[in-house]
């Protein structure tokens, strides 16, 4: 057969053949997620995880003699783990969905998505350290070996099932959930609760077999995908942020849209593994924001309210901790005197973080915008000064100031596509526009790929301050993140600021009063990103490396650690949030692999006794201490007036 447009028949097949099984995985693992957040708004991030599990509840079946000897257990080969491991992982998702998820449903969407991001961790650090980065192998079936001659390609037995079995999966659980009873009841039952309970219907056990459902699908999808790719605890991190923009761009909820654009976004994936190969890991992101810009709601998916994030906030005017320019002078102090505690090094890592934190507290705590993706500003540009300084010869200075100009323009685009959005949505856009920033790090020449941009000299600033000595670098970082510190404060307490909380507050009464909201969101997230490119802009310098971790999502993870942690929409949180995690960091890298169960183990334990952060709990302590203290005057002054005086008024009182 001649080629078509240039290109072999047997290449195109073949990739067209790849795209439609990776098409069914995303199909599979949307429809949950769109199930879930359809039916219970909750953006399951642990969704990855879940996937993970299934494709390690195959092989685990496959070698019970192994894993248990002595007990003279049979190994269970694919066909007991297909039916098997979804409902075991179905389990766990009800008792997950027990113990945590329930604790959030009726809390902002924000609570949610945090709450899922601790318990992919958790789960993911643990087979981290079970396993290592080493993927596990899992044999085709016996049934489904060899393959089928087309002429134009050949077919294995087992992808063609593969997608077969994907597509009469995902079709019959639309088909329930829209056509049937069972599924009007559960969409009832997540619109009026109280209605449904009227008629006897125990809802909260129905939400809960509806999440264990979800997380069905997506053990189901880890047992299919198990023949195919290795089985590694790595596995459901790697699609879960390509599945989060396949919801995005069918529609948050569409669980129709869900399945016809994994299927798609599958397909056109692979065509571009022919045509334009470089551009076949972004092509899904860049497809997402064409949508956005066109249809915001995504292709098949509703316009709907979404609420905003101001009951996270803890900031109360007036209290001591808020109290900006007190702290600004403490800070100052502490700062001058750090270096001579701990070593240089890591104190300039707590101020670069603490200025992260802030320039992300900016747009979460004061505009109530959940941003998943300020680790494209930050990471963008510590590979912009560090290629500036590296490869150009240019002084730090104006190396930093092209890598926040880059960040800023970055910013600017992100915030215009992403900011009619809110809440959930608002989180999955901005995540999902970074993965384009990330992968284009990856790929790009100039970034190095994995290696990075090391070796970035510091050089003078200005001429004339050495900048290798850590004591100058140091200082150098303090002013820095000091004049952030003030410059977030200046925001705050202007008249933009006050406007941006109201908006937080009560966006349409904002809207009413003449303001133009999403102006003034989009400042703020500009902002946002300026700083966030200056805290980067710094690591390049100070640490003298840019690297894909800085771009990847799990730095934005970070950064909403220590805001969380700290208290958001709080001046000092942010600082004392990043304190905290940075001495978490250094203390657990003597941990390895645990860290990141830890680090998720604590974002679950923020969300769930901790949600007003270190400085908001302690805030609404003093506050309900000082209105305690005033309260008993209040009882105190009736007997502390003389019994004349109680006298005339009780006689004024007869008078009258």
């Amino acid at each position: 057969m001649t080629d078509l447009l240039g290109v072999p028949p047997a290449l195109l097949f073949g990739q067209l053949l790849v795209g439609l099984i990776n098409g069914s995985f995303y199909a599979m693992m949307s429809l949950g997620v769109a199930i879930i957040f359809g039916m219970l708004r909750i953006g399951n991030f642990v969704h990855g995880a879940q996937y993970m599990l299934g494709a390690f509840g195959a092989w685990y079946l496959l070698r019970l003699p192994e894993l248990l000897p002595g007990l003279g257990l049979p190994s269970l080969g694919y066909w007991w783990a297909f039916f098997i491991v979804p409902v075991v992982v179905g389990m766990i998702g009800a008792l997950m969905e027990r113990l945590f998820i329930r604790r959030v449903y009726d809390l902002e969407h924000a609570y949610g998505l945090l709450l899922t991001v601790g318990l992919a961790m958790v789960i993911e650090g643990l087979f981290n350290v079970a396993y290592g980065a080493a993927g596990q192998t899992y044999g085709v079936p016996d049934a489904l070996k060899g393959g089928i001659n087309l002429g134009f390609m050949f077919l294995p037995i087992y992808r063609a099932w593969v997608i077969g079995a994907a597509l009469v999966i995902c079709f019959g659980a639309w088909f329930v959930i829209e056509r049937t009873k069972l599924g009007s009841y559960l969409r009832a039952a997540t619109e009026n609760p109280d209605l449904v309970r009227a008629f006897g219907i125990n809802v909260p056990r129905m939400l809960m077999l509806t999440y264990a459902f979800g997380v069905g699908l997506a053990g189901l999808a880890g047992v299919m995908a198990a023949p195919i790719y290795q089985v590694s605890p790595q596995m459901g991190q790697s699609i879960i942020v390509t599945i989060f923009a396949v919801v995005v761009i069918g529609g948050m909820g569409s669980i129709f849209g869900a399945i016809v654009s994994g299927l798609m976004l599958g397909l056109i994936e692979g065509l571009t593994k022919v045509f334009y190969p470089e551009a076949s890991t972004t092509v899904i992101f860049i497809i997402m924001t064409i949508v956005l810009v066109f249809r915001p709601a995504g292709l098949f998916g509703r316009e709907t309210s979404s609420h905003t994030v101001a009951d996270l906030s803890s900031g109360r005017v007036g209290s001591i901790l808020e109290n900006s320019r007190l702290w600004l002078l403490i800070l100052a102090v502490i700062g001058a005197a750090l270096p001579f505690v701990v070593y240089p090094i890591f104190g300039m890592k707590i101020l670069c973080l603490a200025l992260f934190a802030c320039a992300y507290n900016l747009i979460f705590g004061y505009v109530g915008l959940l941003a998943f993706g300020h680790a494209a500003f930050y990471g963008s540009a510590a590979y912009v000064t560090a290629h500036a300084a590296t490869a150009w010869g240019l002084p730090p200075e104006i190396s930093i100031f092209l890598g926040i100009c880059v960040s800023t323009m970055i910013g600017a685009l992100f915030g215009w596509l992403a900011i009619r959005r809110q809440g959930l949505y608002f989180a999955m856009i901005t995540l999902a526009l970074a993965q384009i920033v990330y992968f284009y790090a990856v790929q790009s020449g100039w970034t190095h790929g994995e290696d990075g941009i090391q070796s970035v000299p510091r050089g003078r600033l200005f001429g004339f301050i050495d900048l290798n000595n850590s004591l100058n670098m140091y200082y150098v970082t303090l002013a820095v993140f000091l004049a952030g510190f003030a410059f977030v404060n200046r925001i705050v307490r202007s008249p933009f600021g006050r406007t941006l909380k109201s908006i937080r507050e009560n966006e349409p009464r904002a809207i009413s009063l003449g303001y133009h909201a999403d102006r003034f969101k989009l400042i703020a997230f500009i902002l946002s990103a300026m700083l966030s490119g200056v805290a980067g802009s710094m690591k390049a310098i100070i640490f003298q490396l840019a690297s894909l971790a800085d771009v990847f999502f799990m730095t934005s993870a970070d950064v909403l650690l220590m805001t969380l942690i700290g208290g958001v929409g709080t001046m000092l949180g942010p600082v004392v949030g990043a304190t905290i995690v940075a001495v978490l960091q250094r203390e657990f890298a003597s941990f390895g692999a645990w860290v990141v169960a830890m680090q998720g183990a604590i974002f679950v334990l923020c969300v769930l006794f901790l949600r007003k952060g270190v400085i908001g709990t302690l805030e609404e302590f003093l506050s309900n201490r000082e209105e305690r203290r005033h309260s008993a005057l209040d009882e105190i002054k009736p007997m502390d007036r003389s019994p004349l005086s109680q006298t005339a008024e009780a006689d004024a009182g007869g008078v009258r």
